[in-house]
């Protein structure tokens, strides 16, 4: 049971691993077509004294081993006859389309370019744990002395490792905080043209300032003219990079297999299953020979008995992973039908609660199940648990779900006036407009949650 939650809660790209750690691990479990492309096996029938204990095993595993043979072969033909594309160049196409980058980490990155430059070895070790050191937004916490008591060497020597790494591409790493950042690219760009000495003022000063968009304050205190301070601000915004370590992965990119993909066939929705490239399983016809070794020893008949049930509930796992999400799936398409046909705005409101008790599961294997797990949908390709949230009522009595106000809430600050733009209050009223009646504390709530600036920050002079 805990091997089974396990499985229903690994996303796809990561079942293919699994499962293929099991087919080393277990010699009993197989590939499908490993059987159905391999040459026949002439198999020697049992010795008499072997008929007993022979018999034992596949009484107990027997039936079992049937039934799941059975269900993978209808699997098999299912997943044959419901094939998405048709055309075998389209689905080359489309795994070429979805084939995951080779990502390389910063620290690599930075490595490579340290070793070019022929250091000393004691200065490259100090460099290679400055690198090793900096924090997912590639700043820099530990000061020259900690790096120095850490390292047990000079802290001359510390300071000099932490300037080689400063001065790596790209610019900005090994930065104390936001304000150190911006003034060491300002200061690089400054080498290269021509840059305001008004831009590293406002960075250096009044960098809180505009943060808030308090830019006729800075006005005043600088002298400078509203239009020089936007231009300053514009040559921030487009040219320094608060977040250089973005660029780069901590691993490598991961490509998005949905589980499920959902197709419109005359008129209906109908939901498929995708395997990606986890294999079909099966159970090994070999364990005859094997029993051979066992008719003297019961310690091998034992570990015969635990791999042949262990491959068993891994096949069973597997299938009871695929048909859960399947119904899971089929149980959102018969509540968004509308989404499907006409996009995010009307997506209604879901629970999990109602999804278990249709499909009758625990709310826990719910969550399990849409747990990293993604649904191709004529909208796109989907996080499953986007579908379930709450809502709210409109005017015409429908429940709206929060993903579609917050849809609503974004379009509405896209299109205000930008040298006006709309206080939550006025978010309030635009949202009511349009039939759907929420709290400002909620509206707050929403904007936040989509990254959208107060009324005051989102202003343009």
């Amino acid at each position: 049971m805990i091997q089974a939650m396990q499985i229903l809660q690994t996303p796809l790209m990561e079942l293919k691993d699994q499962v293929e750690q099991e087919l080393q691990e277990n010699v009993f479990l197989e590939r499908k077509e490993d059987q159905d492309n391999g040459e026949p096996q002439m198999i020697a029938p049992p010795e008499p004294e072997m008929m007993q204990l022979e018999d034992r095993l596949q009484r107990q595993f027997a039936e079992d081993i049937d039934q799941l043979e059975s269900r993978t072969e209808f699997s098999q033909r299912n997943r044959t006859s419901s094939s998405l594309g048709g055309e075998e160049g389209d689905k080359k196409l489309e795994a070429l389309n979805n084939t995951p980058g080779n990502g390389i980490s910063l620290p690599e990155h930075l490595m490579a370019q340290a070793r070019m430059l022929e250091l000393d070895p004691d200065l490259l070790r100090v460099v290679e744990h400055v690198v090793f050191s900096l924090d997912a937004d590639a700043r820099l916490a530990e000061t020259p002395e900690q790096i120095a008591q850490s390292l047990i060497v000079s802290i001359p020597l510390a300071q000099a490792a932490i300037l080689v790494v400063r001065r790596l591409e790209p610019i900005g790493i090994a930065a104390r905080d936001l304000r150190d950042r911006l003034l060491m690219q300002i200061d690089h760009l400054a080498t290269a043209g021509y840059v305001r000495p008004l831009t590293r003022v406002l960075v250096d000063l009044h960098l809180d300032d505009l943060a808030r968009n308090k830019l006729p304050k800075i006005a005043k205190e600088t002298g400078a003219s509203l239009d020089e301070i936007k231009e300053s601000w514009d040559f921030l915004r487009t040219r320094c990079n608060p977040n250089p370590a973005n660029d780069y992965s901590v691993t490598s990119n991961a490509g998005v297999v949905p589980d499920v993909v959902i197709e419109e066939i005359e008129g209906q929705f109908e939901v498929k299953s995708q395997r990606g490239s986890v294999p079909e399983l099966a159970i090994s016809p070999n364990y005859r020979e094997l029993l051979k070794e066992a008719k003297n020893d019961p310690n091998i008949y034992e570990y015969l008995r635990r791999k042949v049930e262990s491959a068993k509930w891994f096949i069973e796992a597997v299938h009871q992973r695929q048909n859960t999400i399947e119904r899971i799936a089929g149980a959102v398409v018969r509540r968004q039908d509308a989404f499907l046909r006409h996009g995010i705005q009307h997506l209604k409101p879901l629970k999990m609660q109602d999804v278990a008790d249709e499909v009758r599961v625990h709310i826990s294997t719910i969550s399990r199940a849409i747990s990293g797990k993604f649904i191709q949908t004529p909208q796109g390709i989907f996080d499953m648990k986007r579908f379930f949230s709450g809502g709210t009522q409109n005017d015409s009595g429908e429940m709206v779900s929060q993903r579609a106000v917050k849809d609503t809430l974004k379009n509405i600050c896209e299109q205000e006036d930008k040298s006006s733009p709309l206080s939550d209050d006025d978010l309030v009223t635009e949202l009511a407009k349009k039939g759907i009646h929420i709290a400002r504390r909620t509206v707050t709530k929403y904007r936040k949650a989509l990254q959208i600036d107060s009324s005051s920050r989102r202003k343009q002079f």
